[in-house]
Parts: structure tokens; C-alpha cells; sequence
């Protein structure tokens, strides 16, 4: 009898410890379910088609002034309207790339600054989104280049991504443009006053020999005539010791004859990963 007992007890353990252990597993899977979101459905996912917009700036020093190049869209949407030199994204092509091939469609410079801007990409955007249109996202990646407007020229024989016509426009007296490219104008704006004030970009769109007052002068007309004065600004980037002088003076007007310097990249690597300000 006693070895029954002992039998019927084990037993019973065992079943209490089977059914333990089954509701253990039905809770932590109850809270594996609460705490994992439910499977996207398919038809929930975005379709993206990947564009690229470029936001060209150049600086005309003749007649002091920043300048947007635009292009005028042949087909709708925005047909007949100005926009921002742009193209949907090849097959097999990386965003720089078709960047590049942007400009090298509209423009024909020797000197120039390119950069990554930002991602655009909010619903709506694009009238093409439309249920009743091709029912696809549109997501612009935007880049912004720097270039000078004396050694730059624009190309007008052209019928690429459906554009009829090419300007230089000045920035304060933009036309309205189509899909968002008034925000990504003034995105690029910001961006290039930013990069002004703390990177060495100027000098990537200045000829290789410069005066001080070439170099102000671009530094002005993207910033303001209120910015610094010539005096300090001078002082400042020659205490930067990035500048070399070339030992070479040229005679511009009545004035005294500039020293013509030229930026010294070797310099500038030990100051590359400090904060700088060059205004």
C-alpha cells in the first residue's frame, strides 16, 4: 500500500509540474503576442520611385548677387513651370552619380562645390502619388552645388528629363516653383550659409590664386553686406595660417596693388577636426 501512495504522489508531481509548466508557456506567449506589433500587410507598403534635385547656387561678383539655376518642366505635372534641375534615379545608379550627371547635362564649369542636403519624401508631394495618377511615392534626395557664375555656363540645347528652357535666377526674386522645391531652395540656403561660416567650401569655387577681397566679396553676397567688416575678417583667416601668399600682387583700380594667396590644404588637415568659425 505504502508503495502505491508513493507512486500516486510522484504521479500527481509530475502532472502538477506538466500543467506548470504549460501555463507558464501559454503566458509568455500571450505576452510575446502583446508585445509584438501584428505583420504589415503587403499592400501597406510605399512604392518609391527615387529622384534627385539639385540646388545650384552661383555667385555673379560683377553685379553682387546669388543666383539659382532653374529649369522649366515640358510635361505635367507643373508643365510650363520653373523648377530645380533634377532626374529620377537609373537603374543601377548611385545617387552622387546621378547628381553629377544633372550637372553635366545643365551646367559646364570647372570649379565647383557638391554635397548631399536632405531627404525629401512627405506624402503628397508629388501630384503623380494620386490614386488616379501612377499611385507611386516620389522621394527626392537633394544635393547642393556651389559654383562661380564667371566660369560657368549654362547649357541650352538640351531636351533631358523633360525640360524646355534654363536660368539663372537671383535668389531673392525666385519664381514660384513646382513641387516643393521653394523648401528645398531654401533648405540648400541655409545649408550653404552654414558651410560658409565653417568650412573651407569658398575655396573650392575660387580660382586657384585669389586676393582677400575676391574671397570677402563671395563671402558678402552669400551673407550679407552686415556680416564683418573687411578689417576683421581679413585678420581672422590670416591668423588661421591657411592662406599662403603667393608673393604675387596685382593692380585692380586705383587702389594699392593685393596680394593674390592661395589656400593650403596641407595646413588646413590640422585644423580639420576643430570647431572653426571663418567669419
Amino acid at each position: 500500500m505504502a508503495e502505491r501512495r508513493l507512486g500516486s504522489h510522484r504521479l500527481n508531481a509530475k502532472l502538477s509540474a506538466k500543467l506548470s509548466a504549460q501555463q507558464s508557456t501559454k503566458q509568455s506567449a500571450k505576452q510575446s503576442a502583446k508585445q509584438s506589433p501584428a505583420p504589415l500587410a503587403v499592400d501597406s507598403l510605399a512604392d518609391f520611385k527615387v529622384g534627385v534635385d539639385n540646388v545650384i547656387f552661383s555667385v555673379d561678383s560683377d553685379k553682387r548677387r546669388l543666383l539659382v539655376l532653374l529649369v522649366m518642366r515640358q510635361h505635367e505635372p507643373f508643365a510650363g513651370c520653373w523648377s530645380l534641375p533634377g532626374t529620377l534615379v537609373r537603374q543601377g545608379e548611385a545617387l552622387e552619380a546621378a547628381a553629377y550627371r544633372v550637372l553635366a547635362e545643365k551646367i559646364r564649369v570647372r570649379h565647383l562645390y557638391l554635397e548631399q542636403l536632405y531627404t525629401f519624401g512627405g506624402p503628397g508631394r508629388d501630384p503623380r502619388e494620386a490614386a488616379d495618377s501612377f499611385g507611386v511615392r516620389y522621394l527626392s534626395v537633394s544635393y547642393f552645388a556651389l559654383v562661380r557664375y564667371a566660369e560657368v555656363e549654362a547649357i541650352s540645347d538640351f531636351a533631358t528629363d523633360g525640360a524646355i528652357g534654363i536660368a539663372w535666377y537671383p535668389f531673392d526674386r525666385l519664381p514660384e516653383l513646382a513641387f516643393d522645391h521653394d523648401r528645398i531652395v531654401q533648405y540648400g540656403y541655409q545649408r550653404l550659409r552654414n558651410k560658409l561660416e565653417y568650412s573651407p567650401i569658398a575655396f573650392d569655387v575660387l580660382p586657384e590664386s585669389f586676393t582677400l577681397s575676391d574671397l570677402y566679396q563671395l563671402y558678402t553676397i552669400v551673407l550679407g553686406e552686415n556680416f564683418s567688416d573687411y578689417s576683421n575678417f581679413r585678420s581672422r583667416l590670416l591668423k588661421l595660417g591657411i592662406l599662403l601668399d603667393t608673393g604675387v600682387k596685382v593692380s585692380r583700380g586705383a587702389g594699392r596693388p593685393a596680394s593674390l594667396y592661395q589656400f593650403d590644404a596641407i595646413a588646413f588637415q590640422q585644423l580639420e577636426n576643430k570647431p572653426l568659425v571663418f567669419v
